[in-house]
């Protein structure tokens, strides 16, 4: 079973949590490391601000530096900790495993921090001892019982273990605890999509209005509208979502399969499918639709030329393989 929305991400929801004190702003911070460049509580509030935006390169920048200048610094050793266990390169075996000791370490200072419990847990999912971490939830539970993150690693869980129901029941509580939280409203979306459940759109929905200029969670909604044969809703989505960012060549791709297979107008999906390629020239599917296209004019070359392209990027799209065989040995 496949869900839209990457599950390895809720574990940067768990590491990061909430952080409630006064914040500088982002170019006074700049500034000041520039007069201070050893001030570890300064390295420390950006490169958590880098985290929370995945901006993982400078985060790590400041967060090894941070715990280079001043080891014995809690916050400086948790984000060094978060960095590991969240950089999309991590490697379980090295990166998660200092990152579980560095929360070890935080838990004796704070045995009562849930944020910690949660980040240590994550680390055991992530290693697949989901015993263990079950064990780190239900006690930050027994701390906190409305800690949203301990909800959504909970989940998390669930759909490594191939339990959609109770993924499900874990999202909703996490929504309860934090109606605002727009990622678990996706996540409940793509369980009910994969159940081929209409009520997805509701959920889906309820995340756009809470990130209306979210390309991601817009491509969501608009995705499954077209699921679901609404073409017409699914269109004005795709198309504000290029209007936010122009180089979204998914939503290029699917307004031009909308045009294809719904309104059977060729040389529009055409242009969308060629649009979509001059942002993304190795976008496998999109050549392959081209390709269709092209085969729905009768130009069996330029259908060829492009299921070629599909196959010199992933030589195991067997899809275009057997339309270029079926096309070669036809003639």
């Amino acid at each position: 079973m496949k869900y839209l929305f990457p599950v390895v991400f809720l574990f940067i929801l768990c590491s990061c949590g909430e952080n409630k004190k006064a914040s500088i702003g982002a170019i006074d911070i700049d500034s000041l490391l520039v007069l201070y460049p050893d001030s570890v509580d300064l390295l420390v509030e950006r490169g958590n601000r880098y985290l929370k935006t995945f901006e993982f390169d400078k985060a790590i920048a400041d967060g090894a530096k941070a715990f280079r200048i001043d080891s014995n610094n809690l916050e400086a050793r948790l984000l060094f900790a978060d960095i590991l266990n969240n950089k999309p390169d991590r490697s379980i075996t090295t990166d998660v495993s200092a990152a579980q000791r560095h929360y070890k370490f935080a838990l004796k200072k704070r045995p009562k921090d849930p944020k910690v419990l949660i980040s240590l847990a994550s680390t055991y999912s992530q290693q697949m001892d989901f015993e263990e971490s079950f064990k780190l939830i239900n006690k930050a539970l027994r701390i906190d019982k409305r800690y949203r993150d301990a909800y959504v690693l909970k989940g998390s869980n669930y759909l490594f273990l191939n339990k959609p129901d109770l993924a499900k029941s874990s999202y909703e509580t996490a929504v309860q605890q934090d109606p605002k939280f727009f990622e678990a409203y996706l996540m409940l979306g793509s369980l009910y999509q994969s159940e081929n459940n209409e009520i997805c759109l509701e959920y889906y929905r309820t995340a756009v209005s809470l990130q209306p200029k979210n390309p991601d969670v817009l491509f969501s909604l608009a995705y499954a509208y077209q699921l679901f044969n609404q073409p017409a809703k699914a269109l004005a989505l795709y198309r504000k979502m290029i209007q936010v960012d122009t180089a979204y060549y998914q939503a290029l791709n699917q307004i031009g399969v909308i045009k294809q297979y719904n309104y059977k107008e060729i040389d529009s999906a055409i242009y969308y499918y060629k649009s979509a390629l001059q942002t993304e020239p190795r976008f496998v599917q999109a050549w392959h639709n081209l390709g269709m296209c092209y085969e729905e004019r009768g130009d069996v070359s330029q259908a060829l030329q492009s299921y070629g392209k599909a196959l010199k990027y992933d030589p195991n799209f067997e899809m275009s393989r057997e339309r270029a065989d079926q096309l070669k040995n036809a003639r």
